[in-house]
């Protein structure tokens, strides 16, 4: 005897198997910090945090990379993330607007020179990694929270600049970490889609 689907039966087939396929993506970032007590010395400590990949900055991604159109980057440039008045990122933070967080530098301890600009590799297996360390040389002490990155128009390594899209944030679990005037801060970046 042969066996025959309905209608409905082969409808509900078709849907379960479409289901099946799917697949997902979120962006997730991963910064990993080390600090020397100066240029080639001891290492003091060492941080790996996941971090928030702000809502616009994969606006950005998404926009430059579907629409079709020509897109130079500007930046990407990192930038730290100071203790001072410090109580948490989120995935709604702006360059314009981020009030859980300053960023550390000229006016908010600990201060360094600018942000920079880190260097990327290539892209694969959805993900890419800076390709060296972003090294900040201390000028003063104080405490740093974690790190972001900044890019799109407008981003520059100018301290405390409100300009360009906030790709990332990322803060330590464990609560700010010390730094002193000479100490080298070094920090790496991933990001996976």
């Amino acid at each position: 005897m042969k066996d025959k689907l309905n209608a409905v039966e082969s409808a509900n087939m078709s849907i379960s198997s479409i289901a099946g396929l799917g697949e997902s993506a979120q962006a997730e970032g991963v910064y990993t910090f080390k600090c020397f007590d100066k240029v080639g010395g001891s290492l003091l400590w060492e941080q790996v945090i996941d971090n928030v990949v702000c809502t616009l900055g994969k606006n950005l991604m998404l926009q430059t990379t579907l629409t079709g159109s020509g897109y130079t980057v500007v930046g990407p440039y990192m930038g730290l993330i100071s203790s001072v008045s410090f109580t948490a990122v989120a995935a709604a933070d702006t360059m314009a607007l981020h009030t859980g967080w300053l960023e550390a530098g000229s006016t908010n301890a600990p201060t360094f020179a600018a942000r920079i600009a880190p260097s990327f590799g290539t892209a694969a297996a959805g993900a890419i990694s800076t390709s060296t360390p972003v090294s900040y040389t201390m000028t003063g002490a104080g405490t740093i929270e974690g790190a972001f990155i900044t890019y799109g128009t407008g981003a520059v390594t100018t301290l405390m600049s409100t300009a360009g899209t906030l790709l990332s944030a990322g803060v330590f679990t464990g609560g700010a970490q010390p730094v002193n005037s000479g100490n080298v801060v070094q920090v790496t970046y991933s990001l996976s889609v």
